[in-house]
């Protein structure tokens, strides 16, 4: 890293650690009670865990058609898309329904980093076929696009926008059946084979959106490690960073008892709660196995042991997620992804610039667990530790700049671009960004430490560069 260069990252780095907030609201621990919210509505007090039924094995794709079977199922819809149908997990799904007696069609259609032109393609094709199944064969672009495509062919009288989060959308609960649906993850890290949550790129406003309830989740997740050998090495570690990232936001993420408004009614109790007992298990295993096996994963394609263990780790960080929630990482990562101008990741093939979902979140990490760490210091050196930082030595007031230099020697070694610069944007492209951040409620507001439009510039700035 030039020296100019780091000096600005450090100094910017410390500028938002002296910035927390040390009022009493904001400067809370894990085991506060329950009380009053600032805005005067009562916190909640409970949490739900909802997680899809999880079946692991090498080779366990061969079973999706006796589940099918087992399901009686009549007409099934299998989703995929164009580069993985010529690919061995669509084959192998495909061949146990022949062998089951299974009628299904194909839609390999499904857009990498969806928007929601490409996800009303697919609901109009799920409504006109009338499948009483569905079956997702990919990454989460697939499984989100499946998930969306069951849930308005279930609701064919609902406006696009009436499921999607606010503010954009209307973020009504869904209260309609929907049909069973088998989801065959093929990448290591949206854990979407266990969560109730599709994302897409919404086009008239440039930024990413989602619709979040456990109404969608899947029937049952296939998670086969065999199909992981068939990932190049960016995509490895693209997927690696999300299930690192999940790990560390849900972990930090406010907790549940101290999110408000407290719900009316459970139905209206959100998918991402806030951090609880159950889900910091499963983040912190998922985040000590990124730890042992990411690196291994992404630099020999034939380590069945270390991508095996990361196809593990993306289910857990998404059993611990996809009940908690994630925060800024995540909320930020949806303009830089959205807005993307010419930049293409290297081993993605395809047609249009494209900012993996994975890398726009882990390059704002350092920054953002430097802003959040003086809300939780010990989770943030904890997880810091857990990394490869000797923290014997550390300062509690260190906690953030630990972790983010923790994070920088972390991307460092794989190889990650250096910033948000080297994906193509400038300062002059903060404004556009934080712009397209505000939208993003239904994660930011669960950031442990609550952020102004300023922090927000703040934090894309200090991202600029990594190194």
């Amino acid at each position: 890293m030039a020296t100019a260069a780091r000096a600005r990252v450090a100094y910017l780095l410390r500028q938002l650690q002296r910035a927390a907030c040390q009022c009493p609201t904001h400067s809370h621990t894990y085991s506060q009670a329950p009380g009053l919210s600032p805005s005067g509505k009562t916190t909640d007090y409970a949490f739900e865990m909802a997680v899809s039924n999880i079946r692991y094995g090498a080779g366990v794709t061969k079973e999706v058609g006796m589940d099918l079977q087992n399901m009686g199922a009549k007409n099934v819809c299998l989703m995929t898309d164009k580069n993985l149908s010529k690919l061995p997990p669509v084959q192998v799904a495909m061949d146990s329904l022949v062998k089951n007696g299974i009628p299904f069609t194909v839609y390999d259609n499904v857009r990498v980093e969806p928007t929601d032109a490409s996800f009303m393609e697919a609901i109009e094709f799920a409504q006109k076929g009338a499948f009483d199944a569905y079956v997702a064969v990919g990454g989460g672009s697939t499984m989100d696009t499946c998930k969306a495509a069951n849930l308005y062919a279930s609701s064919p009288h609902s406006d696009f926008l009436d499921y999607v989060s606010a503010p954009i959308g209307k973020g009504k609960p869904v209260s309609v059946p929907l049909k069973p649906l088998i989801a065959v993850p093929t990448t290591s890290g949206t854990g979407s084979e266990t969560t109730g949550v599709a994302i897409f790129d919404y086009e008239h406003l440039k930024v990413k959106i989602g619709i979040t309830s456990r109404a969608i989740k899947p029937t049952l997740g296939l998670i086969d490690p065999l199909h992981t050998l068939h990932m190049p090495a960016r995509v490895v570690a693209n997927s690696g960073f999300d299930v690192l990232c999940h790990a560390l936001e849900s972990y930090t993420t406010l907790p549940y008892h101290l999110r408000s408004p407290c719900p009316s009614n459970p139905i209206t109790r959100p998918a991402y709660q806030g951090s609880n007992p159950i889900s910091d298990i499963w983040a912190i295993h998922a985040l000590r196995i990124v730890a042992k096996y990411l690196k291994r994963a992404v630099r020999n394609p034939d380590d069945l042991e270390a991508r095996s263990h990361m196809h593990l780790a993306s289910a857990f960080a998404g059993i611990g997620f996809g009940n908690a929630g994630v925060h800024l990482c995540h909320g930020m990562s949806y303009p830089i992804s959205g807005l993307v101008k010419t930049y293409k990741a290297k081993d993605y093939n395809v047609d249009h610039p494209l900012v993996p979902h994975g890398l726009s979140v882990v390059l704002t990490s350092p920054a953002v667990f430097t802003f959040t760490a003086q809300m939780f210091p010990e989770r943030h050196l904890e997880t810091a530790e857990i990394l490869g930082a000797d923290t014997r030595t550390a300062r509690i007031q260190d906690a953030g700049l630990v972790l983010a230099e923790t994070l920088r020697k972390f991307l460092f070694d794989l190889d990650v671009d250096d910033g948000l610069a080297a994906v193509g944007y400038s300062k002059a492209d903060i404004p556009a960004l934080v712009k397209g951040t505000l939208p993003q409620e239904r994660v930011t507001k669960l950031a442990p430490r609550p952020q102004s439009e300023e922090d927000l510039a703040a934090l894309f700035e200090a991202s600029m560069k990594l190194y």
